[in-house]
Parts: C-alpha cells; sequence; structure tokens
C-alpha cells in the first residue's frame, strides 16, 4: 500500500465503510495515519473493520447509520466533527432487478441522494477549514450501457455530474471533489455466486486479464485525498482494468 505523510493526522469519514471497498478504504487511510471514522448499517461489519484497524495499530471509530436518513447524518457530523477527507462509498443497489417507481426512489436515494445529503452534512465544516477532498464514487455502469439496473446507472451517472458542479463550487474555498468509477471488483456476492470458471471468464474480458480488487480502489483514493493530486479536482477516474469507459 502507498504511504503518503501529508495524511497523517487528518480525519476521515468513510460511508459505506463496513464492507468491500469501503472497508479496504478505511484501513488504507487507517495504515497512512488517518483517523476514520467508518460508518456502515451492519454495526457487527463495522465492528469488525474498527477491531481491524485498531489491531493494526490504527486509529478508527464506529459511525454506525443510514446516510439517507439527515437526522443520522447530522448525528454524525457531531459525533465526528470536523474532517478532511470525505469519501461517499455507501451504496451498491447495481444488481439486476425489475425497476418501479418504488424501485427507482429506493435506488436513487441509496446511490445519489445519499451523497448528496452527507456532503450537505460535512462540506460547511471543509469550508470552515478552507480545505478538504471529497471522494465520491460512481460505478463504469454510470459511464456507458451494461448489466446494471437503470435506475443505478442513472443514480452513478448523476454522481459523475454532483461531483464536477460541486468542483466548480468549492474550489474557491480549497477544497477538491473528485470521483472514482470502478468495474467489476471482487466481493463477497461475487464470491458467492460465481464459481471459479464464471470469474475467470470475467477476468479475460478485462486487457489486464483480471477483476479489481478492493485495494485497487483505496490505492486511488490515497492519491486523490493526499497532497499528491493537489492540482486535481472535478476528475472521475475509471478504474476498469483498461476497459476506458469515459
Amino acid at each position: 500500500m502507498a504511504h503518503y505523510p501529508d495524511l497523517a493526522g487528518k480525519v476521515a469519514l468513510v460511508t459505506g465503510g463496513s464492507r468491500g471497498i469501503g472497508a479496504a478504504t478505511c484501513r488504507a487511510l487507517a495504515a497512512n495515519g488517518v483517523k476514520v471514522a467508518v460508518n456502515g448499517r451492519d454495526e457487527a461489519a463495522i465492528d469488525a473493520v474498527v477491531a481491524d484497524i485498531v489491531g493494526q495499530g490504527g486509529e478508527a471509530v464506529r459511525a454506525p447509520g443510514d446516510v439517507t436518513d439527515e437526522k443520522v447524518l447530522q448525528r454524525l457530523r457531531d459525533q465526528v466533527g470536523p474532517v478532511q477527507i470525505l469519501a461517499t462509498f455507501a451504496g451498491g443497489q447495481g444488481g439486476p432487478m425489475k425497476i418501479d417507481a418504488a424501485g427507482w426512489r429506493a435506488v436513487i436515494e441509496s446511490e445519489l441522494t445519499s451523497a448528496f445529503l452527507t456532503i450537505n452534512a460535512f462540506l460547511p465544516g471543509m469550508i470552515d477549514q478552507n480545505h478538504g477532498s471529497i471522494i465520491t464514487m460512481s460505478s463504469s455502469a454510470g459511464r456507458r450501457p451494461g448489466g446494471a439496473n437503470i435506475a443505478y446507472a442513472a443514480a452513478k451517472a448523476g454522481v459523475v455530474m454532483l461531483t464536477s458542479h460541486l468542483a466548480n463550487e468549492v474550489g474557491k474555498h480549497g477544497i477538491r471533489v473528485n470521483c472514482l468509477a470502478p468495474s467489476a471488483v471482487l466481493n463477497d456476492r461475487m464470491r458467492r455466486y460465481m464459481s471459479a470458471e464464471q470469474l475467470d471468464e470475467l477476468a479475460a474480458a478485462f486487457p489486464l486479464g483480471r477483476v479489481g480488487r478492493p485495494e485497487d480502489v483505496a490505492e486511488a483514493v490515497l492519491y486523490l485525498a493526499s497532497d499528491a493530486s493537489s492540482w486535481v479536482t472535478g476528475v472521475t477516474l475509471d478504474l476498469t482494468g483498461g476497459r476506458v469507459t469515459g
């Protein structure tokens, strides 16, 4: 894992931080000396990530709650305090499903509105500090049509534009806003439902010959959170193993 000394001593909130990409991001930030607030809805999963980080000598605190709820976000803001790094990674409802009106609203809330509400809650503290890095989570599904459900694709495309507009608005406050758009990243669901042969077939579809790992995305987070990317804002980085989608 890369090391960025300027990250040491900063505070980060990672929504969706209890599993997968979010959990890998929490661990990577903590390994760089960041105090990490781990958010999610599964408190047992949060506890496991926090215990792992603390066991490795890092700093982490529990920050459970549903980030589609403004009252929950107010509580988290009061609990965590001002942050210098904000990663809005909650979501993950990209699987095929029949989308009716209720399903559409639920997916948009989970994937797009949650990002907006989280940023809205923590942005004032960043403005007060005149400093900060916000990293949002889109997907290759938001970059071109594919196998994801239509609500997820629309929401993730919305995250890209939210990022671009916000970067333009808050740059004057010393705040950078960037977006990650991964393609297939190995997760528990893939391990559960795909055979080894299916995973090999999927890996072969990528020019680099493998699917992504959560740590691949976490490495990109470290770069975007650090001063190494001090002149980078409004960018969506496609993490697709060579299958460029931008």
